[in-house]
């Protein structure tokens, strides 16, 4: 899969990302320490610029698909997610590289967000798993996907190295399909 749909729901609206409108983004990619957590660099034009490339690069071998995220409650982009490291043959894809301005966090944006990607995953799709990944740390993501159902299968220690040189531990999530079908009906 190589393209990018447009997934809609009455908050939200997932649509590709691509370097037509980016930057729409800009503002919110360069507020201060918005991905302390992620290895990502998005705080200038052109750290975002090659964010993006790297992004549609990954969507051409078929190993990812971003989205920019607009949010209708507040009629503005937000920021952008996507599904990753996307495993046809074994049915599994990862949700990241979400990113939202603060002023959309703890909104109900992430969630609404999260619930319109699983949904397509597990129901379009036919994905049979999807994985998240989060920094240890970051404790408002990680009750975030447990609200979602995700259930914590490990920690792999001193996982990924963060743009200020530490090397994070990495919490691995993981909701089954029939999991999200029995309460997502």
């Amino acid at each position: 899969m190589n393209y990018t749909p447009t997934l809609e729901n009455e908050r939200v609206i997932l649509s590709p990302l691509t370097l037509e409108n980016y930057e729409k983004l800009i503002p919110i990619a360069s507020q201060k320490k918005l991905v302390q957590y992620s290895p990502s660099d998005i705080e200038t034009p052109s750290r975002l610029k090659n964010y993006v490339e790297t992004a549609l690069q990954q969507l051409a071998v078929g190993s990812s698909i971003p989205f920019i995220i607009y949010d209708r409650e507040h009629n503005t982009f937000a920021g952008s997610t996507r599904f990753m490291h996307i495993n046809s043959k074994n049915k599994v894809l990862h949700i990241g590289s979400t990113w939202i301005g603060r002023e959309f966090q703890g909104t109900g944006l992430n969630t609404e967000m999260k619930k319109l990607m699983l949904a397509y995953a597990f129901t379009t799709l036919d994905f049979e798993k999807i994985e998240f990944r989060v920094d240890e740390r970051n404790t408002a993501s990680r009750k975030a996907v447990e609200k979602l159902g995700c259930t914590l299968e490990g920690i792999l220690r001193k996982d990924v190295y963060l743009l200020d040189g530490f090397k994070r531990n990495t919490c691995c999530y993981g909701l089954l399909q029939e999991e999200w079908l029995s309460t997502n009906k």
